[in-house]
């Protein structure tokens, strides 16, 4: 069966006509072209397909697209503004928070939830906070000081914004 959705990915509207039974990292990758949303696992444990609807974090693999009819999506592709990396990606960079970067968009955008909802968490409740999200590579030390990073950074810009 098809049908007809209408959604605002990366601050875009797109409407698109699909299968109803079609996943929403699929849709992503497949419909939008957007493949910075990888498939890691299709099962929902290892938090690669990690998106932002309507501001939280989702696993794509574990929803329908049609499910998102009429939300917000951000992607990977939408974090960076004009091509100014977020302090999250900076903090990656800097801090060498990556190694493979298979799991690092999901990372990423599970981080984002995370210091929305507590703009300066301690270690445990990075490492709490990011458990859903499966790094085989980096052993999580420089991930999770790349969240710090971009922790200290969103705030000091905030305390900035504040003194002006």
């Amino acid at each position: 069966m098809k049908k007809e959705i209408t959604i605002t990915i990366n601050g875009q509207a797109i409407t698109r006509t699909i299968d109803a039974r079609m996943l929403l990292v699929h849709f992503i990758r497949d419909e939008l072209s957007m493949t910075g949303t990888h498939i890691g696992c299709d099962t929902s444990n290892c938090g690669a397909c990690t998106v932002l609807l309507n501001g939280k974090s989702v696993k794509s693999c574990t929803m329908f697209a049609v499910q998102v009819d009429g939300c917000e999506l951000t992607t990977i592709e939408g974090v960076a503004t004009n091509n100014i990396l977020a302090p999250i990606q900076e903090g990656f960079k800097e801090e060498h928070g990556l190694q493979c970067g298979f799991c690092t968009p999901g990372m990423i955008m599970r981080s984002i939830d995370l210091l929305n909802q507590n703009p300066n968490p301690t270690e445990e409740e990075i490492r709490w906070g990011i458990s859903g999200n499966l790094c085989r590579c980096t052993g999580y030390v420089n991930i999770v000081k790349s969240i710090q990073y971009a922790a200290k950074k969103i705030n000091e810009q905030k305390s900035e914004s504040v003194k002006a």
